[in-house]
């Protein structure tokens, strides 16, 4: 591509050649060692060296001037048939190519005589070896001449440098037009409304004249003139009234379709090939393999998949662990393959595509896929589920321990997998951007992990839903399905209603009474109730809704900062007749729902007088994500006769804590979304909460830990060892007293 650079050194320059054609010498390298050899393969790469020669010449770093010539010089003899490149060459040309992309990001490169000199000179020598190898015939190697080269030629598309804030603005504006042109569509509406009720106006007044007879005329000639005077007026109103609307409605719309033009170039000006972002997977697997190993070919389909690229930066961390995780956990050592029937040589499929409005991205590895079994008895050993519930957990419901922070299936810390942070990394990211991540198996032949994901951040698809009489947007990526329930479909356990689905029984609440809102009247009997299913973590819940809106695509506009973060929401839209709607956070929603049916009140408490505060029994609020932790200080507050409500997570007590009123918080440090010390600093930084005592209550039990908390504002740090005895009711007791002084 020929891009305005101007603004670039000439050392920055090197390094974005380097990027761009270092990516080609490992595509051409790899496509080698999978016995690729097409002449366009070999040429590229030709080119390639030589670009980075002649470029590393121009700003003197002589040691990637030597190595790219080198690297040239063993692609020169191989197209001209005097020597082939053979897949045992691979190390050595991929200890180049790194070499040309370390050099050019290293801030000692310029320096004469350094350490870059000596790797280059024994590079050099090793690539001088290859070349003078004795050559194997040509004949052997080289594929069809058809093939398809390893990386894309540059396009001739001329581009402009545009920084990312400038073009995030651009999105917001075009976006903003979009749903301004949208706006016009009612005021044509109430135009060709207001055309209505001139046509029953003059149809009026053509039936009043209809009804005055000739004598009436000729006795009232003047009243006579005057109604067809009338009429004339009313036609003439009438006519100009049609006209002007039918060129309204045709300037409405094509203001509309240029505002959708608009909008889509400029998206599209955001999106960049799924490629960009992958770019180093094709060498990500042979290295990870060959450490493990393992023999392992990646196979990617749909890289040219446009995706936004705020969304790409953001992909490369979870694809990159699920493909280790693959790599690790999933294929089979050779032999094992071949026991099982299969080639010895394993297979991960990256695949993406747009369905739906959104970008879907599946992982595929051929082995032995995941043990259910083995997650069921680590959830046992971890504490995660009670024996009496986990043999009757499903499949599905099993997987998903996968994802919980810290849960990871291998019991040995190594540099690939098994580290102790498991996938919950790959759903947290996924999450960040509006995402979901599931994951499916079969025993002994595969796994597969798809990312749901929104096409662009700045424009949603979203399902809207009425609730309360308001407008209310679910992004469709969180959406697990949506239902009609019949009331004979809906059943009560121990005072919980729920409903059915394949085989899943879903918890139903009433959306209003999660978002704290006036409680819809009674459905009527027979009547069908619109519920919208979502999950998070293992958590599935319905939401019974007053009404589906339909489908929208939504500009995604932040809420004022100056709100904080609002429960239940997370940022708003227009719709076309200008109203605003809210886009629900579907993580809060799920830990709200949570709350509400552990007990925990979501509606505002107003603030009771001193006398009230000291005859009521004080409230005590537990935020722990584990929910064996959880419970078992929920059970001994309880039994000491304290008022106690939980939250899973920083975030979710955070939104209790302003929802609610409470003499003191219990808090662990590690949770997802917001963690302890987090939390602490939040309620220390508010004016009105800031006098609400705090213990933390951790597994940690360092010094610093320690002094960690304290510092951060915590009224007390303990260990969890501290449940075995009294001191942690002492400690609660020691600072807000007995539960009803």
């Amino acid at each position: 591509m020929v891009q305005d650079l101007s603004q670039f050194s000439m050392l920055d320059l090197f390094r974005l050649e380097a990027d761009t054609q270092t990516a080609v010498l490992s595509a051409g390298v790899l496509a080698i060692e999978e016995l690729e050899h097409s002449p366009a393969a070999i040429e590229s790469m030709m080119r390639a060296a030589h670009s980075l020669k002649g470029a590393a010449r121009i700003i003197g770093l002589e040691p990637a001037v030597r190595v790219a010539h080198a690297m040239e010089e063993v692609f020169v003899a191989a197209g001209k048939g005097a020597f082939t490149v053979r897949p045992e060459h691979a190390d050595v040309l991929l200890a180049g190519s790194d070499f040309l992309g370390s050099i050019a990001r290293a801030d000692d490169a310029l320096i004469p005589d350094g350490p870059w000199t000596e790797r280059a000179n024994q590079l050099v020598a090793r690539l001088a070896a290859v070349l003078a190898a004795p050559a194997s015939s040509p004949a052997s190697s080289p594929a069809s001449p058809a093939a398809s080269p390893p990386a894309a030629f540059e396009s001739a598309d001329r581009v402009v440098r545009v920084s990312a804030d400038s073009l995030t603005r651009l999105v917001g504006l075009a976006g903003e037009s979009l749903i301004e042109s949208r706006q016009l569509r009612p005021f044509i509406d109430g135009l060709l409304s207001l055309r209505s009720t001139q046509v029953k106006l003059c149809n009026t007044i053509a039936a009043l004249d209809e009804r005055l007879d000739r004598s009436d005329r000729e006795a009232a000639a003047s009243q006579v003139a005057m109604l067809a005077t009338l009429r004339d007026q009313a036609d003439t109103v009438l006519s100009g009234l049609t006209r002007h609307c039918e060129e309204f409605e045709g300037f409405a719309g094509r203001n509309e379709d240029l505002s959708s033009r608009l909008h889509h170039e400029v998206l599209t000006s955001r999106m960049r090939p799924l490629a960009d972002g992958i770019r180093g997977f094709p060498r990500m697997v042979r290295d990870v393999s060959r450490s493990l190993g393992k023999q392992v070919r990646l196979d990617v389909r749909g890289d040219q998949t446009g995706v936004d690229r705020d969304i790409l930066e953001k992909l490369e961390a979870p694809l990159s662990h699920l493909i280790r995780n693959a790599l690790d956990h999933g294929i089979e050592p050779p032999d094992r393959r071949e026991a099982a029937g299969k080639p010895p040589t394993g297979t991960i499929l990256l695949e993406a595509r747009h369905r739906a409005g959104m970008l879907q991205i599946t992982i595929t590895d051929d082995g032995a896929g995941i043990d259910i079994g083995h997650i069921r008895a680590r959830a046992l050993a971890l504490g995660l589920v009670a024996h009496q519930v986990a043999d009757r957990l499903a499949e599905a419901e099993l997987l998903e321990f996968l994802f919980l922070p810290g849960f990871s299936t291998k019991q040995v810390v190594t540099e690939i997998s098994g580290r102790g942070v498991g996938l919950d990394v790959v759903q947290t990211m996924v999450k960040a951007v509006g995402g979901s991540v599931r994951v499916t198996t079969q025993s002994g032949r595969q796994a597969v992990f798809t990312l749901q994901l929104p096409i662009t951040m700045s424009v949603i698809r979203a399902l809207l839903v009425d609730i309360g009489g308001e407008p209310y947007a679910f992004p469709l990526t969180r959406i697990d399905q949506i239902l009609s329930c019949s009331q004979a479909d809906i059943h009560t356990l121990e005072g919980r209603q729920y409903v059915d689905r394949d085989g899943v029984s879903i918890g139903l609440v009433l959306a209003a009474q999660v978002l704290d809102l006036e409680l819809p009247p009674a459905p009527a009997v027979g009547e069908s109730l619109p519920v919208v299913v979502i999950s998070d973590r293992g958590q599935k819940f319905g939401m019974i809704v007053s009404g589906f809106l339909g489908e929208r695509d939504l500009d995604v506009r932040p809420l004022d900062p100056r709100l904080g973060k609002v429960p239940d929401i997370s940022s708003a839209s227009l719709l076309e007749n200008g109203n605003p709607v809210l886009i629900v956070d579907v993580d809060d929603l799920v830990r709200s729902i949570d709350g509400l049916l552990t007990g925990r009140h979501l509606t505002r408490v107003e603030f009771a007088r001193m006398a009230e505060r000291a005859r009521r029994r004080k409230r005590v609020l537990v935020v722990d994500d584990s929910i064996t932790v959880r419970e078992l200080e929920r059970h001994l507050l309880q039994s000491r006769g304290f008022d106690v409500d939980v939250a899973v997570d920083g975030m979710d007590g955070w939104n209790a804590i302003r929802g609610g009123q409470y003499d003191l918080v219990v808090s662990d440090v590690d949770m997802p979304r917001l963690d302890g010390i987090g939390l602490v600093s939040l309620i220390k930084a508010d004016p009105v909460r800031r006098g609400i005592p705090i213990v933390i209550v951790s597994y940690k039990d360092r010094e610093e830990d320690r002094l960690r908390g304290l510092e951060a504002g915590a009224n007390r740090y303990l260990t969890k060892t501290s449940f075995h005895d009294e001191t942690f009711l002492h400690t609660i007791i020691d600072l807000i007293g007995e539960p009803t002084g």
